[in-house]
């Protein structure tokens, strides 16, 4: 199988704008593509200022941090990506629009090249299905933040070849990351695991059992976790909680992942966590 250097991530959200850094930081060449140019304005900035962190934390040096920065070029025209060895999107949680993403994909790349998805729950058997050449598609699900989180979960699909899955492997090794690897199940391991959990403790605080500073610390005084469920909520976002929820209740058609009541009214109210300054705390916004 071809090197795989040439990156391309799609979407230039708080993910796609991290899985740019890394890449850029172990030393690729990335194109990010987003539809708008303020989103690609506000990803090198939001980059900046995490390599900056870095440098000050003494992780990378000033001369390291701005050739990470020069790696990284940005477009919003999609046929653009169609010299790049593996593509990388990070888009919104929906089949539907991340299908369409990789049709496109099929007829612009080259037919050797690796379309990975990262998606937090969606089947990549199902993303797999909407490309001509399904062995190609993978997950790779990135944790939030990416530049420091080192897990990534590799998702085969059952379409997903050995050589796709082992390059894949390979490659986020190289960049620093840990891999496992997951055979596709709504959820993965993670989600499948973390959700449920978040979702319960906000079914404590819609039952009234206690308030949501008392939970997180039973939690992390009971249980050892370094933060409590429903910090952790609010960090991830309470929207894409949902989702998650959404997605296992859905796929699996069990009520054991029911979103709870309260999960739903704070998404519909905006009070998504801290990117929305409110959540099961409040987060001021500068």
């Amino acid at each position: 199988m071809t090197e795989l250097s040439k990156i391309g991530v799609i979407g230039a959200g708080t993910m796609g704008s991290g899985i740019a850094q890394v890449f850029a930081v172990a030393g690729h060449h990335v194109l990010m593509q987003d539809l708008s140019e303020p989103a690609l304005d506000r990803a090198r900035r939001s980059m900046e200022t995490s390599l900056q962190r870095l440098v000050k934390k003494g992780s990378l040096t000033e001369p390291q941090a701005a050739a990470a920065m020069a790696r990284v070029s940005s477009t919003t025209v999609f046929d653009l990506l169609d010299d790049r060895d593996i593509v990388i999107e990070a888009i919104i949680e929906r089949l539907d629009v991340k299908a369409e993403v990789i049709r496109k994909l099929d007829g612009i790349c080259r037919h050797d090249a690796i379309f990975a998805s990262n998606t937090s729950s969606i089947s990549l058997t199902e993303l797999a299905a909407a490309s001509a050449h399904p062995g190609r598609v993978i997950g790779m699900h990135f944790f939030n933040p990416v530049p420091v989180m080192q897990l990534v979960e590799i998702i085969r699909a059952l379409q997903t070849t050995d050589a796709v899955a082992e390059a894949v492997t390979d490659l986020t090794r190289a960049i620093g990351k840990t891999p496992r690897v997951s055979k596709d199940s709504y959820g993965f391991i993670v989600n499948r695991l973390l959700a449920p959990q978040i979702n319960e403790a906000i079914n404590c605080v819609y039952e009234g059992l206690a308030t949501p500073e008392d939970i997180d610390s039973m939690m992390k005084l009971g249980a050892n976790h370094p933060m409590g469920p429903l910090a952790l909520g609010d960090l991830i976002g309470l929207d894409v909680v949902l989702n998650i929820m959404e997605t296992l209740y859905q796929g699996f058609d069990d009520p054991k992942y029911r979103p709870s009541p309260l999960l739903k009214q704070m998404v519909a109210a905006g009070y998504l966590g801290r990117k929305s300054g409110k959540g099961f705390a409040d987060y001021p916004q500068h």
